[in-house]
């Protein structure tokens, strides 16, 4: 059986040599000249001695630079159940919801096509803030100069359908309130359209952060309930989660790292400098910072840092 797991990681990443208990493949991460990429097939973990990619289950190698084909075999092998053919489901079944969706303000203006006079001060804040004209492209950014969300930023949601499912109304006007929720759900995937489930997923607090940083969902806050469509789809994706949580919010990151663990889910942590966050460092320093994550492997590691954390 191994010797076909060998022959499947050999198709994904190309061929490898023998080192000890270990075999070595050019890295797919860094693409280092040499075979820096160890694979160890027995304790099923993988690291690159170059850019310290690394992981706890190959079969995320297969899933990203193999085929479909390929992982369904790696699946068989491994005697990993395709819970698409079975009847039960992972989370207890619920009753069919209709999708939310909801209107942007009337008032919405965006700032997608050619900037006018008008438009200047939201642009001006926006700029301010980082955001590029590729990002309010992006995003859909827009604003309202009147009604009930005038003087605020309005970045919009997208569900899978590209409809409107949620939005973040910011003030730009230095109004004492910061934020204005509309009247919906907050339990909604803030724009799902974007996220490649079969990437690296990072959780970030705000709408702000995710911008800066790739493949990013923003909790809207700083908790994820396992009852929660973001929390169960990260499950059935099997999804390799970042958690990029403010420095003050540390206790509670950790508690979502506590729970995905509990699902076997491959857990990193990013170190986030006191007193900033992902928007404020911007998107270079935020990629350095992703690259020095450490990864969680099981409760004592959480243990260790809270008691680091508490010194």
């Amino acid at each position: 059986m191994q010797n076909q797991k060998v022959n499947l990681v050999n198709k994904a990443l190309g061929s490898s040599k023998r080192q000890g208990s270990e075999r070595l493949y050019t890295c797919p991460f860094c693409g280092h000249h040499k075979k820096k990429f160890s694979v160890n097939f027995e304790l099923n973990v993988y690291k690159c001695w170059v850019c310290d990619a690394r992981g706890r289950d190959i079969r995320r190698i297969i899933r990203r630079f193999g085929s479909f084909t390929d992982l369904k075999e790696w699946d068989q092998l491994s005697g990993i159940v395709d819970f698409s053919k079975h009847k039960f489901e992972l989370f207890p079944v619920k009753e069919e919801e209709v999708a939310q969706r909801i209107d942007l303000p009337e008032e919405f203006k965006t700032l997608t096509g050619k900037i006018t006079p008008a438009d200047l001060r939201p642009f001006s804040y926006l700029q301010n803030r980082g955001l590029s004209k590729y990002d309010l492209l992006r995003y859909k950014i827009g604003y309202c100069s009147e009604g009930a969300y005038a003087g605020r930023i309005i970045i919009p949601s997208f569900d899978l359908d590209g409809y409107v499912n949620y939005f973040i109304a910011r003030t730009y006007n230095d109004h004492k309130v910061r934020y204005k929720n509309p009247s919906a759900s907050k339990d909604i995937i803030f724009n799902e359209l974007n996220i490649d489930w079969d990437s690296d997923v990072i959780l970030v607090e705000g709408v702000f952060d995710a911008i800066f940083s790739d493949n990013s969902v923003a909790l809207l806050g700083s908790t994820m309930r396992e009852e929660s469509k973001l929390f169960q789809q990260i499950i059935m994706n099997d999804s390799s989660v970042f958690i990029a949580l403010d420095h003050d919010a540390e206790k509670k990151a950790m508690d979502i790292a506590n729970t995905l663990l509990k699902y076997d889910v491959e857990v990193w942590m990013i170190e986030m400098p006191e007193g900033k966050d992902v928007a404020s460092i911007g998107k270079e320093q935020f990629r350095e910072l992703k690259e020095q994550a450490t990864l969680i492997h099981n409760n004592q590691d959480l243990i260790l840092r809270k008691r680091v954390m508490s010194l």
